[in-house]
């Protein structure tokens, strides 16, 4: 045989074994609600290092850059047209989402939601943060030591939400609503939305200061949310007469702790969530989960109901006394 023939045939068998490699690859979407949140940037390291550990995945970050179903799913239309291997999305829209990730699952696509579910419908697997019980607890239960630090016996609390048709906000802020007879020194006046965005969070707030002159608390579920609520009242001039709390993440909660504005507050670790979403689809992919349980890498297993989903962790409470220390992890 020639030695050209000899070095063609070594080149195409190359180009067969690198094409065999790269289809080995399994590609997974992070999809997050939105870009420029502190609080997906954070799940998308994890869902790096997961991706790491793996070996054979790669993560693909993104997400719109306005917090709409609308923005959400032409992100999704082209994730579909480019061929990935799973999606793992923190839905703008519990139902909206639900066509084109069928469309997705229908060509193959796993599908998991986490953070802000997708109706059981679009998805396979979906991962909360924590219990949703016990996330809504946890959140009024923060108001009314907030308004046992005020020496208040019953005060005007108001919620700062992010959208209206936020899934997860939603589901804590009925089971809020749920515990309140618990709490009686905790009066809910109304429930305001911030979309996830700073400048409409913070005039939101001042908004609620305005209208309610008595507001003793303000709890924002939303990590952008809480970060604006407490500037508001720091701006406001309102530190020591109203304080904020709810879910936000260390690193950008420090100054409000200090500040005091803020008492204390609550989260998961995002980097952990982000993490356990991407092992999550990638035992989707290659076929080891099963109707009760998959796998969420270092963090164990995660067990899953009758509707495909499971709890990650219960929510952790930041205060004065540890926020120096985990301020410069996440």
């Amino acid at each position: 045989m020639k030695l050209k023939h000899v070095l063609s045939l070594t080149l195409i068998a190359s180009s067969i074994l690198m094409a065999g490699a790269a289809s080995a690859e399994v590609k997974i979407a992070l999809v997050a609600k939105s870009l420029g949140n502190g609080f997906f940037e954070a799940a998308n390291v994890g869902a790096q290092q997961a991706a790491k550990e793996l070996g054979d995945v790669k993560v693909i970050y993104t997400g719109p850059t306005t917090t709409t179903a609308e923005a959400q799913i032409e992100v999704l239309n082209g994730l579909i047209a480019q061929g990935v291997d799973a999606i793992a999305v923190s839905a703008n829209d519990p139902d909206a989402l639900v066509p084109v990730l069928k469309k997705a699952m229908q060509r193959g696509i796993k599908v998991v939601s986490w953070d802000s579910g997708v109706a059981k419908e679009g998805r396979q697997i979906h991962l909360n943060p924590s219990n949703n019980a016990l996330i809504g607890e946890t959140n009024v239960k923060l108001a009314a030591n907030a308004l046992k630090a005020l020496n208040v016996e019953k005060g005007d609390v108001a919620i700062l939400s992010a959208t209206p048709t936020s899934t997860n906000q939603n589901l804590w802020i009925a089971e809020m609503k749920k515990v309140l007879p618990k709490y009686p020194s905790v009066n809910l006046v109304t429930t305001a939305y911030g979309d996830d965005l700073s400048d409409k969070s913070y005039r939101e707030t001042i908004g609620l200061l305005k209208s309610y002159p008595d507001l003793k608390v303000i709890i924002s579920p939303s990590s952008v949310g809480i970060v604006a609520a407490a500037q508001a009242v720091k701006d406001q001039g309102k530190i020591g007469k109203v304080y904020v709390t709810g879910l936000g993440l260390p690193s950008e909660m420090a100054g409000a702790i200090k500040s005091g504005a803020t008492k204390s507050f609550a989260i998961w670790n995002p980097i952990d969530l982000g993490y356990a979403a991407t092992y999550l689809a990638d035992d989707l992919v290659k076929g080891t989960a099963t109707k009760t349980e998959a796998s969420m890498g270092r963090l164990g297993k995660v067990k899953l109901d009758a509707d495909g989903s499971g709890a990650m962790a219960e929510p952790f409470i930041y205060d004065a006394s540890n926020i120096d220390k985990f301020s410069k992890i996440f």
